[in-house]
């Protein structure tokens, strides 16, 4: 079911994880994001998926969770994999039809950019499984606050990106409240030709679309109320500071950061 879909959720906790300063932990969400693009090989790939294995261990959040993240961009992993098998003609090649060839070279860059993804999406999600939507805010205006002397509204940005982040949950649970109520009166949602499905799903995408007005003018109309006017003058509850296993954590992804450079000297090609 679409409502088992985990993306955008908070699992509160008391891991290591949990307690890491935010600022830290999308500092580290970013850096490991571009070092994984930068691993050639198998061996480079290896370190990073092993440091995200430590993390997600660290963060007691259970695997079936984890799993849950993946589920969503599913199709795009296996058309991915079905592209590079195809399209990639380097190494033996081991079945040929007509205009089909697949190779060991096209195996391999399939494996490695599935690898690569998945490990993109369960770190990505992991941000969020831990760390709670305000914390977030709070950590990316911080982050961002330099840009403050440019005359942008850091707070604005990060609020508007947080509130798209939470409300994903939400719009994935309406969803499958308006497609289970559409099943009841009778719309045929599986069967059928392309198109017709595509039509079938506007009586679904319609009060989709009319909720999230709703709700955001709601949202909208709650913060003007609570005299809501942004960064100026606000304070907050929870003071973010760095601590020892934050230092931890930064030393610990330099340490991977090395080893994946120094992986990509000593085995610059993929296989």
């Amino acid at each position: 079911m679409i409502k088992d879909i985990t993306i955008g959720q908070y699992f509160p906790g008391n891991s290591i994880v949990h307690k890491m300063d935010p600022r830290m932990k999308l500092i580290l969400t970013f850096v490991y994001i571009i070092v994984i693009f930068v691993c050639k090989n198998f061996y480079s790939l290896g370190v990073m998926v092993i440091a995200l294995v430590i993390m997600v261990l660290l963060s007691k959040i259970p695997v079936k969770t984890i799993l849950k993240s993946v589920k969503p961009i599913f199709i795009i992993i296996l058309f991915t994999a079905i592209l590079n098998v195809l399209y990639t003609k380097t190494g033996t090649i081991i079945f040929e039809w007509k205009f089909i060839h697949i190779s060991t070279g096209g195996i391999y860059t399939a494996i490695f950019m599935v690898i690569r993804i998945v490990s993109l999406v369960v770190a990505s999600s992991l941000l969020t499984y831990t760390t709670s939507p305000t914390l977030i805010t709070d950590a990316i205006e911080r982050l961002l606050s330099p840009l403050k002397f440019m005359r942008n509204s850091i707070h604005t940005i990060a609020m508007m990106m947080t509130i798209a982040l939470r409300f994903i949950p939400t719009l994935i649970e309406e969803f499958d409240k308006i497609t289970s109520a559409q099943k009841a009166r009778g719309a045929d949602l599986e069967t059928g030709t392309l198109v017709e499905r595509a039509k079938a799903l506007i009586p679904i995408f319609i009060p989709l679309f009319i909720t999230s007005f709703r709700r955001a003018y709601e949202l909208a109309y709650a913060m003007e109320c609570r005299c809501y006017h942004g960064a100026e003058g606000r304070t907050r509850m929870k003071q973010m500071s760095y601590s020892v296993r934050d230092f931890a954590g930064f030393v610990f992804m330099v340490l991977v950061t090395a080893g994946v450079v120094s992986l990509n000297f000593v085995f610059p090609h993929l296989i």
